[in-house]
Parts: structure tokens; sequence; C-alpha cells
């Protein structure tokens, strides 16, 4: 910390969402000094709200978006075979096809070209080819899926990932080259010399002291924040960005029988059915949003969408007490004046608003690699000699060692004295850090516990995110570095007192600590229930505004 405050740096990264974290690794990995700051929580905006997949955009073929197809499944290949395999797995979706004859040959080509599209100048697809299935291999498949009309599907494979934890490894490799990841600092002010922007000027929002960093070069990877940097220095916008509302649904795996996703069209948007562990997910929604950015609220009318849409096709309709879960995230647009979100470019976007300030905008979550090296290598430009990317060849944490460490996960749980199912979620989540986990297990056996209301985890995982994992409050344990307050219907509140024992304990919590992040968990907690019984977006956020920002709320 003293090295921030008393150095001046290469290169300052606002945002700790997948981009920022991205490009804090691009940055510190090419040998520049490097400090990513971010006002709340790694992933703590729309890099944990998203669909969970590192996918190319199927649908974007129907727009002629080939390069961006074309570059997104080439990152997913890269990730799923050397970046982050213990991350990034593949999971098999279905087209249903209602038209037996132009249907399956329209699509199909669609299909066929996103997975030659894959191999083309690829880093290795990784992932199996699609299939053309009869109406009988659909029915084996996904048994729920309605008969009436449906003459057989087309299957193929996308990557699936846990977009929090996901950004969490990207921001620890960072921290591993040499960069400085401060959670829980705002930036209030852009320091400029003259016409050039030097540095930030933040506030440690868990302290409420306030303190400059000096640096070369400021990189704004802030999303549908954008616009907020701009002003701090001009009344026009570096860079245009709308941000476009997705919500998703959770519902326990038992509600559907199906053993693949589903990739539907509405007239709005597509609609995903995903598998995800004990559970699936439903979404997703495509808004325009210009309420609260921080905390965007799913109101009834989302999910009575989403319902509607996902029953048109099930033999056994989903009801509202079916849901375990439900989320809001905000896409960060390239956008003009008049652009409906759904017909927004997926494409980024970097500029150069203010010497010294880049900002970078757009893109999806699959391409954070190509955004990050593009935004550095324009900062370079600055910084003079400066080596080129080197991320495509830098494994992220977890990942050195996850394939021998999952060939021997039997030994490993002899060894440890545990179960080969806990060893796999450890490694599915971990990588081959999981064996940290395990020695923390062993240093206190009482960690190798379930967590009450969440026995899929484990309470060592709590102390970890504590220790290891820059996690400072409730919040950021059950909603990121565990998915707790999404997949149970409890929505965590069967478990934060254990976790503020847990906690309390790893950080040195007083009791008044203690009760001020359960009350806070439970606040937030209550506040998106009320926000989803709300009509419509305006009685949602007003809703979801009841309950503060922990970070805005500590003294």
């Amino acid at each position: 910390m003293r090295a921030v405050r008393r150095d001046k740096l290469d290169v300052v990264v606002i945002g700790g969402g997948v981009t920022g974290a991205g490009a804090a690794l691009d940055a510190a990995s090419r040998g520049l000094s490097v400090a990513l700051v971010e006002a709340r929580d790694l992933a703590a905006g729309t890099s944990s709200r998203s669909s969970k997949l590192i996918h190319g955009g199927l649908r974007y073929l129907e727009q002629f978006e080939f390069g961006l197809v074309h570059e997104a499944l080439t990152e997913r290949g890269l990730l799923y075979t050397r970046l982050a395999p213990h991350l990034v797995r593949p999971v098999p979706f279905l087209v249903p096809l209602e038209a037996p004859v132009w249907q399956r040959a329209y699509y199909g080509a669609g299909v066929a070209l996103y997975d030659t599209l894959a191999t083309a100048f690829g880093h290795g697809r990784g992932m199996p080819w699609h299939r053309h299935l009869s109406k009988r291999a659909v029915r084996r498949l996904f048994p729920s899926l309605k008969q009436d009309g449906m003459h057989g599907a087309i299957r193929y494979f996308d990557g699936q990932v846990d977009d929090a934890r996901f950004v969490l490894s990207l921001a620890r490799t960072a921290a591993g080259y040499g960069a400085h990841v401060l959670t829980s600092t705002r930036v209030v002010d852009l320091i400029r010399d003259a016409r050039e922007v030097v540095g930030v000027r933040v506030k440690d929002m868990e302290s409420g002291e306030e303190y400059e960093i000096h640096a070369r070069t400021v990189i704004a990877a802030t999303g549908v924040w954008s616009d907020d940097v701009s002003q701090m220095f001009t009344d026009r916008p570096g860079l245009r960005v709308r941000a476009s509302k997705g919500i998703h649904l959770l519902v326990p795996r038992s509600a559907i029988n199906g053993d693949a996703g589903l990739i539907l069209r509405t007239e709005k948007s597509v609609l995903f059915v995903i598998p995800w562990g004990g559970h699936w997910i439903i979404g997703t929604t495509d808004t325009d949003w210009t309420l609260d950015r921080a905390h965007p609220a799913a109101s009834a009318a989302d999910i009575e969408y989403l319902l509607d849409h996902v029953n048109a096709v099930l033999d056994r309709p989903l009801r509202p007490s079916d849901i375990e879960g439900v989320y809001a995230g905000l896409r960060p647009l390239l956008s003009g004046e008049d652009d409906q979100t759904s017909k927004l470019s997926r494409e980024h976007a970097v500029v150069e608003p203010m010497l010294g300030l880049m900002l970078v905008a757009g893109g999806k979550f699959t391409t954070y690699r190509v955004m990050a090296s593009d935004v550095v290598d324009l900062a370079s430009k600055r910084l003079g000699e400066v080596r080129p990317s080197r991320t495509q060849d830098v494994l992220l944490a977890g990942a050195d060692g996850f394939h021998a460490a999952w060939a021997d996960r039997s030994g490993i749980a002899r060894r440890h004295g545990t179960t080969v199912g806990v060893v796999e979620h450890l490694l599915e989540r971990y990588g081959s850090l999981a064996l940290e986990v395990l020695a923390l297990i062993e240093e206190r056996p009482d960690l190798g516990a379930q967590l009450i209301g969440a026995p899929e985890y484990l309470a060592a995982e709590v102390v970890y995110a504590a220790r290891a994992e820059a996690a400072l409050h409730i919040d950021d344990v059950l909603a990121r570095r565990t998915r707790i307050s999404i997949e149970t219907p409890h929505r965590g509140t069967e478990t934060v007192e254990q976790v503020a024992a847990l906690m309390g304990g790893e950080l040195g919590w007083d009791d008044a600590t203690r009760q001020r992040e359960i009350g806070h968990y439970l606040a937030r907690v209550a506040a998106e229930r009320d926000s989803q019984t709300q009509p419509d977006d305006t009685t949602a956020d007003a809703a979801r505004l009841g309950a503060l920002d922990v970070r805005i709320a500590h003294p």
C-alpha cells in the first residue's frame, strides 16, 4: 500500500470487473507497475451477473458478425484448453426444430459455421462437434421438452464458467505479477497536470480516508459507469455506453428433466435454459435500464416474462414457487442516441479522450482478454518501449497443475482423509489451489464441515475467502466467492450467522461488527425479495434501494 501512495506507477486501472482485471493482468505481465482499484468487490457488478457462459454468440451469425463470433470462439478455445481449464468446461445445448426441413437446413448451416469458426485459426476448439438429433433422441435427452410441434434438434457445445470466480482468478494472477489490487477503493476524481491525466484520487470505503495514486496512464474499464469517468473532466463522454438489463432465474435441477441446455428464440432476445450444478439458470431479458446501476433490480414483470417463455416449451410449467434465486445484471453496450438495446453492438471500443486517460467499453465477457490487450496497447504508446501482450500464454491462478490434480483426485482424497466428491468440488472452483483449502482443513478439522443451509460448500471456503481472496464482507462471500445468495431458496439467510462467525474469526470482527454485517445482509435479501414483487422497473428499483450497499453503510 505504501508503494501505491509513494511511487508513480505506469498504469492505474479503474474497475474490478473482468475487463479491468484482465487489463491489470495484461499490463503487469508486460512488466509494467500497476494498481487495480475497485469501489466495491471484485466482480461486484456485471461480471458476477452474467449467463455464466464462455461462448461465441451463436445468434450474432444472423447479423453477419462473423469476425466477432470467430474472435470469441478463439478465446473460448484458448480459455478451455490452456488458460483456465479448471474454470471453463463444456456444456451441451439443444436447438429445438419446429419445422422439419428448412429449420434443420438453416440452423444446421449456422451451427456448422459456428463449429468451423471455432476451429479456423484458433487455439484448439476443445468442444465436441455438433450433432443432428431425431425427435426420439431429443425425448431421451430432454424429457421435459414438449413434443408437440417438435421435429428433433441440433446439439452443440459452448463453455460454462463461474464468472465471479473467474474474475477473482484474473485478479490473483495479476497480483502474482506484482499488481496492487485494491478493493473498497472508489475513484472520486482524476488528477490532472494541465491537459494530461496523471493519476486518480481515491477514497478508502472502509476507513473513509482519501489519498492520491499517481500514474503515467489511467485505464478506465468501468462498464456502465464509463460516462461517470468521462464527466470527471468534461461534459462530453469519451464513449457513449448504454445499460441493458438482463435477469436470470435459478430453479432446482429436479424441476426440469433434461441432460442438456436449451437455446430458444423470443421476440426480444435469446432464451437460455442452462444446467448449473444442481440447478438450472433461465435467462435472459434485454431491456433498457436508466436507474440505479450498482444494484439493478428484477421486477415481477421480468420474472413473469421468463416464466411465460420457458413454460411455452416445457411439459410441466414452472411456478414462482420453483424459483430459488434471481439476479439482474447490466450489459455495457456501445450506443447511439436512439438505438434499441437488443440491436446494439457487442463489439468493444478503446479511446483516449484526454491525454493519459484510456477508456475501454463494450464487448462481452468471453473477449475480455482482447479488450484488455487493446487498451494496454493504447496506453503503451505513451509509456514508450513496452513488450507486446503475452496473456495468451499466462495461465490463470489454479490452472497450472490442474489436469494432474484432477487425474489424481482419488489419491488426493485418500491423502487428505476426505471424499472424491469434495476434492472434485474444490478442484472445479480453485483448480490446483484446492490443495490450499484442504491444508486449512488439516490445520482445523472443523473447517471440513458443510455450511448450514448450503451443504455443497465447506466452512474452509469461507475462511479461505477472507484469508486469500480479499473478501471483506459477508456479501462478498455469499454472493461472489460462493453463489449461495442465488443457489438456495433462503438466499443465504440460513447461512449468514455461520459465515459471520467464520469471517469474524479470520478478520478480527467484534460482536458489533458481526451483527452489523448480518443485519446488512438480511436487509439486502429482504430488499431484493421486495423488488421482485414490484410491477415495473421504477418500483423495483425503489424497493431495492431500501438496503444500502455495505461499503456505503460502513463507517
